[in-house]
């Protein structure tokens, strides 16, 4: 038997290969993929030839072992059936709907334990959003938004946007994001937040300010979130923060350097960057929010939520090459886009 994989073979090439399918083991089971969604931001450091080279691809998923480099699989948001199950599996595995972090596969073999069943109802287009909905309550956790507070998004791609839905979610007093897509802050504007800005402004840091609706007690952003994937929102962030505030770093720049300015009002302001990464839950944490419980959060959200508007594209497994070309030259078109197999 064989199956079809995604390969990353070098800066713009992607190619679809038919190789050989495992047999699952006395202990696994046999995935049929239904559909796989595109991470638009890890996949085009990968695309584009800017991840970092002695960094493990993920040393938390055992589908995603080993070290940046060409041909590379990747991928971490597949939603399939189990269609053969080992001689130790239980028969109930048989036809049920799954979620997994793995490569873009056609059919791949895992241990149940590797495997998330779908919540009754929910479409696999949506569930293959868990990842990203993921990072977005890890997000929320590390920047810990407090009743009325000012809050300010970098970045409306499709992690930004779910963490905007999150945050309309509270009774903030300004919730301002900013993209340099119309569609995007079309996007997040619908989602809740009050404002959402071009970053491009001549003017940026006296507009985006004169938008937070308590400035006259507090000037600045009590929280910040940079997940635009692009450096120079750092120091964006630090413009706009006020007294004590924190600026969450979420995005993961690859090799790209962020050149910060902290010779102005960083030090005096006592700013604070805190690092957010989904892979690992904050230390002070980890006694209350255990792995299960923040996918199972994760889960809840997805099904609160009306995301569908940001599913834009699907493409087959087979025209994979024209949906990196476009998300990578015509980033304007889309949002999030879902491979179909």
């Amino acid at each position: 038997m064989f199956r079809k994989a995604l390969y990353f073979l070098g800066p713009a090439q992607v190619e679809v290969r038919e190789e050989p399918l495992p047999r699952p083991g006395p202990e696994q089971v046999l995935v049929k993929t239904m559909v796989s969604a595109i991470s638009p931001g890890t996949e085009l450091l990968i695309y584009r030839n800017e991840f970092p080279p002695e960094v493990p691809v993920d040393a938390t998923i055992p589908a995603l072992a080993g070290s940046f480099r060409y041909p590379l699989k990747y991928g971490y948001a597949a939603v399939g059936e189990v269609v053969e199950v080992g001689s130790q599996i239980a028969g109930e595995w048989l036809g049920r709907l799954i979620f997994a972090f793995h490569p873009h596969e056609s059919h791949f073999v895992a241990y149940p334990e590797e495997l998330l069943p779908l919540p009754r109802g929910m479409s696999p287009e949506v569930a293959a959003l868990l990842p990203n909905m993921e990072t977005a309550v890890t997000l929320m956790l590390d920047g810990a938004p407090l009743l009325g507070e000012q809050v300010v998004v970098f970045g409306q791609g499709i992690v930004g946007l779910l963490l905007t839905a999150l945050l309309a979610k509270m009774p903030l007093t300004s919730l301002v994001t900013l993209d340099p897509l119309a569609h995007r802050r079309s996007a997040s504007l619908s989602l809740g937040a009050h404002h959402s800005l071009d970053p491009r402004e001549a003017q940026l840091p006296a507009n985006l300010l004169s938008l937070l609706r308590d400035s006259r007690f507090y000037a600045g952003a009590d929280l910040t979130y940079e997940v635009s994937g692009q450096p120079s929102a750092l120091d964006q962030a630090i413009a706009i923060a006020g007294y004590h505030s924190r600026i969450v770093v979420g995005s993961w720049y690859g090799r790209k350097k962020a050149a910060l300015n902290l010779g102005g009002v960083f030090h005096r302001s006592r700013i604070r960057l805190v690092s957010s990464q989904v892979s690992s839950i904050a230390p002070e944490l980890t006694g209350r929010w255990p792995k299960p419980r923040l996918l199972n959060c994760a889960w809840r959200l997805l099904q609160e939520s009306n995301l569908k508007l940001l599913i834009t594209h699907t493409f087959n497994l087979a025209e994979a090459a024209s949906a990196y070309d476009m998300l990578d030259k015509n980033p304007q078109q889309a949002i999030q886009v879902i491979l179909q197999y």
